[in-house]
């Protein structure tokens, strides 16, 4: 399960924790695509994960102003936000007034990122790095980024997108926190393949050769620093 408590840096051999979100027990029978779903995880799940990160009243944004993001937020008493460019300014706005958002400054302490983005299918390390410099000076100190990499097979030859965003956000001062699999269809009770009786004698489940993708990734990152930039209100 996601982890928010303080925490010492980690050895440079140790990994970062590994949560894993189990499909609820009251959708296992219902197909789990989800009008409402947010790159795939589902509003429960999803407002399980804000509730996890943040607090009430903190800020908490979306990149594609989500609606469940922004319901979620409101029904756990946080500030769903909504952010905007104008040439090189960036605009932070959320429900409170003018006035509220200019005496807290606090800056957004939850912030949610589908990569790779809809109007740029390339996750190289550069325009990576690029976007999560700029995640990063949004964030207040200790805020969160959670990126959500929906499930796709893997492309031979070519370095995982997990590895990617992971590599870019370490470049652009995040500290890589949490790897959390979000499984997306019901795993079987039994497998006969774990049974040495059976395992041999059982057929691969797998399809044109490969095995099926039953998961999505969540990777969270957090803001260490306390000189980041303060954005316009």
């Amino acid at each position: 399960m996601p982890q928010t408590h303080p925490h010492l840096p980690e050895p440079r051999a140790e990994r970062p924790p590994v949560g894993l979100f189990l499909v609820p027990a009251h959708r296992r029978d219902t197909p789990l695509v989800d009008p409402a779903a947010w790159y795939g995880l589902d509003p429960q799940r999803l407002a399980w994960l804000i509730r996890h990160y943040t607090r009430d009243g903190d800020v908490v944004a979306d990149l594609d102003s989500h609606p469940t993001v922004a319901k979620a937020a409101r029904y756990l008493h946080r500030h769903p936000a909504i952010i905007t460019t104008d040439g090189h300014r960036i605009r932070v706005t959320d429900d409170r007034p003018a006035r509220a958002r200019c005496l807290a400054e606090d800056g957004i302490a939850l912030l949610l990122a589908g990569l790779p983005r809809p109007d740029n299918d390339d996750l190289a390390v550069h325009a990576t790095t690029e976007a999560m410099h700029l995640w990063h000076r949004l964030l207040r100190p200790g805020g969160f980024v959670l990126v959500a990499l929906p499930a796709r097979a893997p492309e031979p030859g070519r370095i995982s997108r997990r590895s990617t965003v992971i590599s870019a956000a370490r470049i652009a001062g995040l500290r890589y926190h949490q790897h959390i699999p979000v499984l997306m269809v019901p795993l079987p009770a039994h497998d006969p393949r774990t049974d040495a009786a059976t395992a041999t004698s059982t057929p691969p489940a797998l399809l044109d050769g490969r095995h099926l993708r039953t998961h999505m990734d969540v990777l969270a990152f957090t803001a260490t620093t306390i000189d980041q930039e303060a954005t316009d209100a």
